[in-house]
């Protein structure tokens, strides 16, 4: 258990100063669970997150997402559409103020979704 989390240190080291584990980035606050929408950026990935909001004129729920910009550490491999852990760090740009954590394991992302019962 690394940072304060419950989350596994990386098997492979790296230099990035902005780390959370190898290097001096510390982690508070919140931590958020979402999809990896783009890798496209160097050292960073947008992680997009689905929730519903309550529409009271309708007694609905109406589907919003929000994308937030990470940064992705080199010890962590990354790619679209893996389920990955944010936790919220200092600002490291003008867009950026979350680092990537964790990436769940790939047979745990929805486990409900293809079965018929």
């Amino acid at each position: 258990m690394a940072l304060g989390l419950n989350v596994q240190e990386p098997d492979t080291a790296c230099e990035d100063e902005n780390c959370p584990f190898h290097g001096t980035l510390s982690v508070r606050g919140q931590t958020l669970e979402g999809r990896v929408a783009s890798t496209d950026m160097t050292k960073t990935v947008v992680v997009e997150r689905e929730y519903d909001v309550p529409v009271p004129k309708y007694d609905r729920l109406m589907k919003r997402r929000s994308r937030v910009p990470a940064h992705a550490p080199p010890c962590l491999d990354l790619a679209e559409d893996e389920t990955v852990t944010i936790a919220e760090c200092r600002p490291l740009s003008k867009t950026k103020s979350h680092v990537v954590v964790s990436v769940a394991p790939a047979g745990a992302t929805d486990a409900s979704a293809g079965g018929d019962e």
